[in-house]
């Protein structure tokens, strides 16, 4: 018996200490943050959760996806959909002008984005769905001219149990991160609470899907280089940005490194210059309460993160409740468009010269 109580006091401490040195830091318990750039940007209202943005350059305007998450996060046992989830195209001329594109849908629950361009124009916009029906679907929309948003397909594969966010590559090839390993159980409690690596990068070649990269601890949000040889996965309980060559002949992926970054890295976007704008959560713990209780505030925290030198600057930051839980900062020219995950608005914001010229650039 006393042998067993002495296993037991091990395996206690070993819990302990990996608690310590891998949750404690990564829930960024200590971290200190001072506001930046917030008081001089402005509320959009949107709809219930703005969690992705991304810009389309040549429509002057942002697409964002917007539903209303809070009952599906907290697993409360709701059953419907907000008949405002949907995406919504913001105009970047400085009116603001907002309005809904895509079509109605039934269940609609749409979650990451990323927009496809062709090198003849044709545009497409591709959308993570979580449907009430518990299937996980990528949609794929055609982008009218003006904006317009219409159904093409809906794709759903085995391996894609879990999808946060979408990387098109292709008029329907696609990369989709699955946050998690597990969904129930033991090990999806080791997976949440000791940051196992049981997340993953799955790839659809247009015909099959297939896992193309595994052993991350909850894969988020998901982008690429401007020449499409590198795929950056964000990894949020390791808070790191990892960094995967690709092959674009067959979509194959191989671990090239990871940078180190000072939040909970959600989703990201790439700047005309290659840089990597992420928003995070910087107190996980924070966000958590918020998820609960929309009363509580929950820091949003933007960075910019030069892939080529590791070299990062912080951006954007509230700590009063301005925006909460930021999860996405997508800039175009002189503007950056932050949405969060609970919210119903966006913060727009002129950006400062030293971002766009600052020596982080070379």
């Amino acid at each position: 018996m006393r042998l067993v109580y002495g296993l037991l006091g091990v395996f206690g401490l070993a819990t302990l200490t990996w608690f310590l040195a891998h949750i404690i830091p990564a829930a960024g318990t200590f971290a200190t943050l001072e506001p930046a750039l917030v008081d001089r940007c402005r509320a959009v209202d949107i709809a219930p959760g703005t969690e992705d943005v991304t810009i389309d350059p040549s429509l002057n305007a942002a697409f964002i996806s917007a539903a209303d998450r809070r009952d599906w996060y907290n697993e409360t046992g709701a059953t419907g959909v907000n008949p405002q989830n949907g995406i919504y195209l913001m105009s970047l001329d400085g009116t603001n002008a907002v309005r809904r594109v895509s079509p109605d849908m039934d269940g609609f629950l749409p979650h990451g984005i990323n927009l496809w361009r062709s090198p003849n124009g044709e545009k497409r916009l591709f959308v993570v769905n979580h449907p009430p029906t518990g299937e996980e679907i990528i949609e794929i929309f055609d982008i009218e001219n003006n904006g317009d948003l219409t159904h093409l397909e809906s794709i759903s594969f085995d391996d894609m149990h879990s999808p946060n966010d979408v990387l098109a590559v292709g008029p329907r090839q696609f990369y989709a991160t699955n946050d998690r390993g597990f969904e129930k159980g033991p090990l999806a409690w080791l997976e949440a609470y000791m940051a196992m690596p049981f997340s993953s990068v799955v790839y659809y070649d247009g015909e099959n899907g297939s896992i193309a990269a595994k052993g991350m601890t909850y894969a988020n949000g998901i982008n690429q280089s401007m020449d499409g040889k590198t795929v950056y996965v964000a990894e949020f309980l390791k808070r790191k940005i990892t960094l995967f060559d690709r092959t674009p002949e067959t979509g194959a992926l191989k671990k090239q490194r990871s940078i180190s970054v000072n939040t909970g890295p959600d989703n990201i976007e790439i700047s005309a210059d290659g840089a990597l704008w992420i928003a995070g959560h910087t107190k996980v713990f924070d966000f958590l309460a918020h998820a609960k209780d929309e009363n509580e505030i929950a820091p949003s925290h933007v960075i910019r993160l030069n892939p080529r030198n590791g070299l990062k600057s912080d951006v954007f930051i509230s700590t009063e409740g301005e925006l909460n839980g930021s999860s996405v900062g997508a800039v175009w020219d002189k503007t950056l468009v932050v949405g969060a995950v609970f919210d119903e608005q966006v913060m727009v914001c002129p950006m400062l010269e030293i971002f766009l010229t600052g020596p982080e650039r070379q």
